[in-house]
């Protein structure tokens, strides 16, 4: 089983990219692997109800959904406003999973 760490920066505003990238991690879920998905910049706002059918669904099916604390903090965003299972992260958090053994990593 691989490690995966997908990126997401776009968010719901950069169309249907976004919502084919969730899928991409909903699939390598699918398939046996570790993933987190993890949402920066722009992309903080997938993490909101209602807001990516994709990335709710990757959540729905175990993923691991991490929010950057920042972007977060940069929209007004809270930990209260994000999708239940989501969780804030930090980029010590983020560099730390880059740099495991077997780790890959896709940025979008």
């Amino acid at each position: 089983m691989t490690d995966h760490l997908l990126v997401e920066s776009g968010g719901p505003e950069s169309g249907a990219a976004c919502e084919r990238f969730a899928g991409d991690a909903l699939r390598l879920l699918q398939d046996g692997h570790h993933v987190v998905l993890f949402l920066v910049e722009n992309g903080v706002t997938a993490a909101l109800p209602g807001a990516s059918q994709g990335v709710a669904a990757f959540l729905r099916s175990g993923g691991e959904l991490w929010v950057d604390t920042f972007s977060a903090a940069q929209r007004a965003l809270v930990a209260g406003d994000l999708l239940p299972g989501s969780r804030m992260a930090d980029m010590d958090e983020v560099a730390d999973r880059l740099l495991a053994p077997g780790s890959r990593a896709v940025w979008h």
